[in-house]
């Protein structure tokens, strides 16, 4: 029974039964193929979550360790003597990991590490109250709560994230269940959850935590065991924000002004807003009701046509982590948290499996190889929280820091990086009955069909180096449709909207041959459409064709005004003071420079990628332009892996 669970799909996020309970629901009409049945080959994302598994799971355990943020549950379970350690929402960060050590383990067998996680769950068990009340913040010594959090449950939720820290809870405590069969975190997930039902909702309290997060969690354990009280309790956090009935307002910085049906914008803080409108996707397929499905479409177009930067991150506000006015895009003082990087894919993920438009994973892929991707180092053990467009190599942007960091006070970005990696695979396809959506190119072998018909995809590729996309058919003939999504750069388009266009009219188009023989199949928003037989060996390519193209801002971003960035397929490029004879602040590319695509592996040793290399100009100090100097461009996510001696992503042209 135990090696069953263990293969057991992670379908629990969207596919309407659980492995608590078999339950019909209503869910979303597109299904992700679940990543337990992706299995990556070496390449470009293979290496990235072997580096995940092998480092960074192990070495943000070992973090959590020396900062006090495990051993604060044995102090709270009586287990050990001491004061809490750290920040009220610490809590949070352990759940974290233990989320990725179990999609790792799902994969992966490693007795050791799951032999060390359950030891971690004997003390997070240790350290919940017998009502099912869990916040070591508060348990290990009321009178003296960190930060004034206060000696009384429930009455500090706008700021002092009790709800947010259980949400992370719920989610970790369904993954470990589903890796490894085991209910031990799951059983104190869900009386948890019990006790937070019967404190909150219409006529209980009608407060709503500051930071969203538990709503997330609320719709898994509701997946997982179909007790549709929470996801009724979702939903009633959902309705409460804006609705002054029952509680004082937060204000916009909370999402926390209007109900979410009546808004318009996004605003606030990046992270809490990005698991807000994932949640409320999450509640819009569960129970069918769509009337708040407008108002998210509302606030996609607002993100992704005034508020996002090139790389795909968001939040240029550093004072509020979050949101400014439309336009409003600076780049030295850009925030862009590595975690609202990792909001914006899951919400983006969601509104794609609503309603199966290319143009959701046009932002998704752009967030993920640039906005997130940049967040950790090739090695896995250094981090950037914010992630700005542009460094002069001195001012301290990153939480007091110029370099990457080896781990901070409020880590919660590199243990957000670690649950989300281990997850991609579930990313690159999904199905509608009998059509499969292809949405990322990654090199790997999937377990597709339906429990009638499997069969094995195979897909080969160097992407993001190359546009090349080869995937092989294996088994018995089928007949399926394939949707084959084709990036908005390959179709001219930066990205949904005017917030950034090329500079060229590129005509290269992508080709597709069909064991063969050249073939030209229909286009559906976004996407190439193969309607098929599919047999044993049949072999489709796709090609990409991959130029360097410059892209400008539209006119109203001021901080872009008069210059230019560089794209090659997904990855946005960026200059770095180690290859130009210049102040990058200074750099000038013309037009009429001429820049080509080089592969390197000098740069950063251990690490192969496309560099793109020419000739550029530079402005003295007096403002006259000198050159031509030597120039070198590499992708922005592999920035300050040889010191920061300052960095630019937009040029003057």
């Amino acid at each position: 029974m135990n090696l069953f669970l263990r293969l057991l799909p992670f379908f629990l996020l969207f596919a309407g039964m659980g492995g608590c309970v078999r339950k019909e629901v209503h869910d979303y009409p597109i299904r992700p193929v679940p990543f337990t049945k992706v299995r990556l080959t070496p390449g470009f994302w293979y290496e990235r979550l072997e580096t995940n598994r092998r480092v960074t799971i192990p070495y943000d355990f070992r973090k959590c360790e020396e900062t006090g943020r495990i051993s604060n549950f044995a102090k709270a379970g009586g287990l050990q003597k001491g004061k809490f350690e750290g920040i009220f929402f610490n809590d949070s960060d352990v759940y974290k990991v233990i989320e990725g050590a179990a999609y790792s383990l799902a994969q992966y067998s490693d007795p050791r590490l799951e032999h060390y996680v359950d030891s971690i769950i004997a003390l997070i068990a240790a350290a919940q109250e017998p009502d099912g009340y869990l916040y070591t913040n508060r348990t290990i010594d009321p009178s003296h709560a960190a930060d004034g959090a206060g000696e009384r449950r429930w009455t500090h939720l706008k700021d002092f994230h009790e709800l947010y820290n259980v949400g992370h809870l719920y989610e970790a405590a369904v993954a470990w269940y589903e890796a490894t069969g085991k209910r031990d975190l799951l059983d104190v997930a869900l009386k948890n959850a019990d006790l937070v039902a019967s404190v909150f909702g219409p006529g209980k309290n009608m407060g709503v935590p500051g930071h969203e997060e538990i709503e997330i969690g609320l719709v898994k354990l509701y997946r997982v065991t179909g007790e549709k009280k929470y996801l009724d309790l979702a939903k009633f956090f959902i309705g409460q924000r804006g609705n002054a009935a029952g509680h004082e307002l937060y204000g916009p910085y909370y999402q926390d002004s209007l109900p979410i049906c009546r808004e318009y914008e996004a605003r606030g803080h990046a992270v809490r807003a990005g698991y807000l409108y994932s949640a409320v996707a999450d509640v819009i397929a569960l129970t069918g009701d769509t009337s708040c499905l407008p108002a998210l479409r509302r606030i996609w177009e607002d993100v992704v046509t005034r508020k996002m930067y090139l790389t795909g991150g968001v939040g240029a506000r550093r004072s509020i982590e979050g949101f400014g006015d439309a336009y409003e895009l600076p780049n030295a003082t850009a925030y862009n948290e590595t975690c609202a990087a990792v909001a914006q894919m899951l919400w983006n993920h969601r509104m794609f499996l609503l309603e199966g438009l290319a143009r959701y994973y046009d932002v998704l892929e752009r967030t993920l190889y640039n906005g997130f991707l940049a967040g950790v180092s090739l090695a896995g053990n250094r981090f950037f929280y914010p992630n700005p467009l542009a460094s002069d190599g001195k001012w301290a942007f990153n939480m007091g820091l110029v370099d990457r960091s080896p781990w901070f006070n409020c880590s919660c970005c590199p243990v957000n990086i670690v649950r989300f990696i281990p997850s991609l695979p579930g990313y690159q396809y999904a199905r509608r009955g009998d059509t499969l959506y292809v949405n990322l190119y990654m090199a790997g072998v999937a377990e597709l069909g339906t429990k009638h018909h499997r069969y094995r995809l195979e897909q080969i590729t160097d992407y993001p180096w190359s546009g090349r996309v080869t995937l092989v058919f294996h088994g018995a003939p089928r007949q399926e449709v394939w949707l084959l999504r084709i990036p908005s750069w390959a179709r001219g388009e930066v990205m949904y909207g005017d917030l950034y266009r090329f500079v060229d009219r590129d005509t290269a188009k992508v080709s597709f041959t069909l064991n063969g023989r050249s073939c030209r199949p229909p286009r559906r928003g976004g996407y190439a459409l193969l309607s098929w037989r599919w047999q044993e060996g049949d072999t489709l390519v796709m090609e990409i064709p991959m130029p360097v193209r410059r892209v400008v801002a539209n006119e109203k971003v001021r901080a872009d005004s008069g210059r230019v960035a560089v794209q090659r397929g997904p990855l946005v490029y960026c200059v770095e003071g180690h290859d130009v004879p210049a102040p990058v602040e200074r750099v000038v590319l013309p037009d009429t420079a001429r820049l080509v695509a080089e592969k390197d592996t000098s740069l950063i040793p251990g690490h192969r990628m496309v560099v793109l290399r020419g000739k550029a100009l530079y402005r003295d100090a007096q403002g006259g332009l000198k050159g031509p100097v030597s120039l070198t461009l590499i992708p922005y996510y592999a920035w300050d892996h040889r010191g920061n001696r300052g960095m630019a992503v937009w040029m003057w042209r």
